[in-house]
């Protein structure tokens, strides 16, 4: 074997075992990626693969503890970018990474509660962006929700208030007489910042920012009630709700004073971002709670613009993977069909496909000369980690439950069918199998899955009605094309007419 060195020359390595040597790096990284596995027919392998390889781009981009999107043009720690994807490890089993990865970024705090947006060599950037509060109290719940390490979470209650006081100051900035004179559709917001890249030219009232601070409330009341702070949980708990009130009566000032029909990107704008607003779904978890016809009109709208380009019919320059995040808005509102075609628009632009990485930037004519970003870009990895798990489970806010299979295409289902098992939730472990022989759908959860207060739910995957459907052979009723799973062990046994 031979060594060659950054500096200096080539050296021969006597005795060297090249191949033993790649057998235990490669044991090292089963280790690491294979805590969850699945089984899906040929036509999944390749979103399992780029799921694995995904997850290691999100560890290997790291600088120590920090987790970056990148290592050449964002060398750096974005918290936004590191709450999600601290989500996707979570997910993945390695809670020890992003455990590393809040203590390493919280004492960046300024002394006012404010978390800075990035953090580098050079320490913590002042530049306000103000999703970075919610998004940091975010992080350390969500740790707290997979490894329920309480000593660990009492020593993050003082991040986690500072952040809350400082979310409360600035909302009530905005909260005033004056601001709703000037535009009602600033009252009680979270003020105008760049933390949108769209709005780096022009401070705006973004609403990406609006809904990380109302995960942020929400997640502070939760951090509140486990470490037993009843005051607090209250005092939270009515900042909640009063923020979620005008957040969305602002939506609604925003939607009359532009004249549209779709949730908005910011409030000055009424512009159409579909790719920001997936916020409010996952992780904002606002899911049953927004408007539901402009939640609507906002993907369709999304998925006509989609399909255009996709089959062009009309022209398109570039597009930035983070619609990834399209995927899982798609699967939580029942597109299943979309959502497959999705995915298999965005596999095609894997650059280059064989290595299942995606660079920040896709473009149409990628032999000219264009901004790459940094490729791979964990945060795009990460979009794609959490919208891959969401086909096969992701958590519903609203009625406390884990949706299985919504994103999965009904054809993979056909005789051997899918499985998962060991995909990490707050719950601990879920698993399950899910096929299809004929006539009949079975669905069996592994024995020691947890269960959400809610319980599992199975959405039926065909176009057609639902047949006769029964749990361990008693008959159980259909709620609005969905079966509900309420306690273990359990054999889900549906006839398909």
């Amino acid at each position: 074997a031979w060594v060659a060195p950054l500096e200096g020359g080539e050296q021969r390595l006597e005795g060297f075992d090249a191949a033993k040597a790649q057998a235990q790096v490669a044991e090292v990284w089963r280790g690491k990626l294979d805590q969850v596995r699945f089984e899906v027919p040929p036509a999944g392998q390749a979103l399992i693969d780029t799921l694995r390889t995904s997850t290691a781009h999100m560890l290997v981009s790291r600088i120590g503890p920090r987790l970056q999107p990148g290592t050449r043009s964002y060398a750096r720690s974005w918290i936004r970018d590191g709450a999600m994807i601290s989500e996707g490890l979570l997910r993945m089993g390695r809670d020890e990474v992003v455990r590393d990865y809040v203590e390493f970024y919280a004492p960046y705090q300024f002394a006012n509660g404010m978390v800075p947006c990035c953090v580098d060599d050079r320490g913590s950037d002042p530049v306000p962006e103000n999703d970075s509060h919610g998004e940091l109290i975010f992080n350390i719940a969500e740790l707290y929700r997979f490894n329920g390490d309480k000593r660990f979470l009492a020593k993050m209650w003082p991040h986690v208030v500072g952040a809350y006081d400082y979310m409360e100051k600035l909302r009530l900035s905005e909260r005033t007489a004056a601001n709703r004179a000037l535009n009602p559709a600033f009252y009680g917001m979270m003020p105008a910042s760049i933390s949108h890249e769209g709005y780096s030219a022009k401070p705006m009232h973004s609403y990406w920012d609006s809904f990380w601070a109302l995960r942020g409330y929400k997640d502070a009341v939760e951090v509140a009630q486990w470490l037993g702070k009843d005051a607090d949980a209250n005092r939270f708990a009515r900042s909640r709700d009063q923020f979620r009130e005008d957040l969305y009566a602002s939506l609604q000032e925003a939607v009359k004073l532009h004249g549209i029909d779709f949730l908005p990107g910011a409030a000055e704008l009424g512009d159409f971002d579909a790719t920001s607003t997936t916020i409010a779904l996952a992780p904002g978890g606002e899911q049953g709670r927004l408007p539901k016809a402009l939640l609507d009109n906002t993907f369709e709208r999304y998925w006509r613009e989609f399909a255009s380009r996709r089959d062009g019919t009309r022209e398109w320059k570039d597009y930035t993977p983070y619609e990834w995040r399209t995927v899982a808005a798609f699967v939580r509102l029942g597109w299943r069909e979309r959502a497959w075609e999705a995915v298999q628009f965005f596999f095609d632009d894997r650059a280059p496909q064989p290595w299942n990485q995606w660079a920040e930037v896709v473009s149409r004519t990628p032999r000219k000369p264009f901004f790459v970003g940094d490729l791979p870009h964990a945060w795009v990895g990460s979009d794609f980690v959490r919208s891959a798990l969401d086909m096969f489970a992701y958590t519903r806010e609203i009625d406390d439950s884990i949706v299985l299979a919504a994103g999965i295409p009904a054809e993979w289902l056909e005789g051997q069918g899918i499985a998962i098992h060991g995909l990490n939730t707050p719950q601990g472990k879920l698993g399950y199998s899910l096929s299809r022989n004929g006539g009949k759908v079975s669905l069996r959860v592994d024995a020691g899955t947890g269960l959400p207060e809610g319980g599992l739910v199975f959405p039926w995957p065909y176009a057609t009605k639902p047949g006769k459907a029964a749990i361990n052979g008693k008959a159980v009723n259909w709620d609005n094309g969905q079966i509900r799973i309420r306690s273990l062990p359990a054999e889900l046994s549906i006839e398909v007419p």
